[in-house]
């Protein structure tokens, strides 16, 4: 964990981003965040001396292209309020570096947890995603090596699964309402990582109705032990919301007074917004009771006032099924390392896998193949090319490099050698190279012969 535990303080940043929108009924709206800070005020948290209010601050192009490979350029995909909604989250992580406050909590929009390493429009309300961003921030700033994201939203958190999808360093668990019943149809049990970061992502599909004994089942059964042996430098939480009983997206069983207690318990270093969309019968309470668990505050009180305890309950049904998904995700952790060194033998130098991705918002059809090299020395480089279409038309076609960290002096130079021999294939658009060895990025538009870099 973090090394500074005698700070005592909570730090808050609030951005509503009045200027973004999908549409004005949308559900991802700026009453979100308006509701919640209205009630935090009327309770008078902001006064207390464990609060910190911090101003956001914008997310730098560079920190968008350590993460993303954003078609045809990170200024196309971003707006301003993506920047901020970004930059906020690292200025919360300067704060606990610096040891200003012992945990901190960006509520921020827009979302971020569906949006994948390329990125060509927005898909489950996401152009960026603010919590990889941080990761590799804290990665790269701060030197941190293991991290643990907790995703609690109500949907799978698909795009940061993908964006860790190779990467041992970086545990990512999602809970969530089964994927057969909800966007975005993922997060199955069997979705357990690349072939060198094998039981890395976990995934909890819960049934439909699920409660607060339920995911705390869930917390304390699995995830809290998980964590305990991983030992990760940090835990960051993905805090969405709509979980929640009243929920209009989703249908979960969950109270704030039970978010409230999986904080506790959790105890996240960093918790960042995702979903939730009850603006009303929900986020206040929810946000207030989070924010005073990790505050360190009585949130005994904290409650809906339409909540009536014991209205929920699990049927034997839904308690079998949750207990057994519980023990098969276990069950992967625990052969973890063994599963790694089995994959590899059997598939050689390189690991491909071809995938379809769906922007639901944008309405984009994109089709990826991803090729990672299988290195005994480092964790590998890898390739995407992708090709975007809406409707009858192609959109982009890009190709992508990616240096990590660590990287051997062959990979680096394969890697490069691919970067410079696609510069000269023109059925290809855009060109991309990410060093996150040496935080280095550029891309080339092979239809205009210009190279760009951050």
């Amino acid at each position: 964990m973090a090394s500074n535990a005698g700070a005592g303080k909570t730090g808050l940043i609030f951005f509503p981003a009045f200027d973004w929108a999908i549409s004005p009924t949308h559900p991802e709206r700026e009453e979100r965040l308006l509701y919640t800070r209205d009630q935090i005020f009327e309770e008078g948290l902001m006064d207390l001396p464990q609060i910190e209010e911090y101003k956001p601050r914008l997310a730098e192009n560079k920190d968008i292209a350590r993460t993303h490979f954003c078609v045809p350029d990170v200024e196309s995909q971003v707006t301003e309020a993506h920047l901020i909604a970004a930059g906020s989250t690292l200025t919360l992580a300067d704060a606990l570096e610096k040891g200003e406050i012992r945990n901190g909590f960006a509520l921020v929009r827009p979302p971020g947890h569906h949006s994948m390493r390329v990125v060509h429009g927005n898909r489950g309300f996401c152009n960026i995603n603010n919590m990889a961003i941080l990761v590799e921030y804290l990665r790269t700033k701060y030197g941190h090596k293991r991290l643990a994201v907790i995703d609690t939203d109500v949907h799978h958190g698909d795009g940061t699964q993908e964006i860790f999808w190779h990467d041992p360093e970086v545990l990512c668990i999602s809970f969530h309402q089964d994927g057969h019943t909800l966007y975005p149809g993922s997060g199955f049990v069997n979705e357990i990582g690349g072939p060198q970061a094998l039981a890395r992502t976990l995934n909890v599909p819960l049934p439909p109705g699920t409660t607060d004994e339920g995911i705390h089942y869930v917390l304390d059964n699995l995830i809290l032990p998980i964590l305990e042996e991983f030992k990760p430098d940090l835990v960051l939480n993905s805090a969405g919301q709509d979980n929640h009983y009243t929920d209009p997206l989703a249908n979960m069983r969950f109270s704030a007074n039970g978010y409230a207690r999986l904080n506790e318990k959790l105890a996240p270093d960093i918790c960042v917004l995702e979903g939730g969309y009850a603006v009303e019968t929900a986020l206040p309470y929810v946000n207030t009771g989070i924010i005073q668990a990790m505050a360190g505050l009585d949130y005994s009180h904290v409650r809906e006032p339409d909540y009536v305890p014991g209205a929920f309950v699990q049927t034997d049904a839904m308690w079998r099924e949750i207990k057994k998904t519980v023990d098969q995700v276990n069950e992967a952790w625990a052969k973890r390392e063994e599963m790694v060194q089995m994959v590899r033998e059997s598939l050689g130098d390189f690991y491909r896998r071809k995938k379809r991705v769906f922007y639901d918002t944008d309405m984009i059809n994109e089709s990826q193949e991803e090729s990672v090299r299988l290195c005994p020395d480092c964790p590998g480089y890898m390739t995407i090319t992708s090709s975007a279409q809406r409707g009858y038309g192609t959109l982009n076609n890009a190709f992508c490099v990616s240096i990590p960290r660590g990287a051997c002096s062959s990979c680096r130079e394969d890697a490069k050698e691919e970067y410079e021999e696609h510069l000269e294939d023109r059925r290809i658009g855009y060109v991309y190279l990410q060093d996150k060895d040496r935080d280095k990025f550029k891309f080339c538009n092979n239809m205009t012969h210009t190279q760009k870099g951050y």
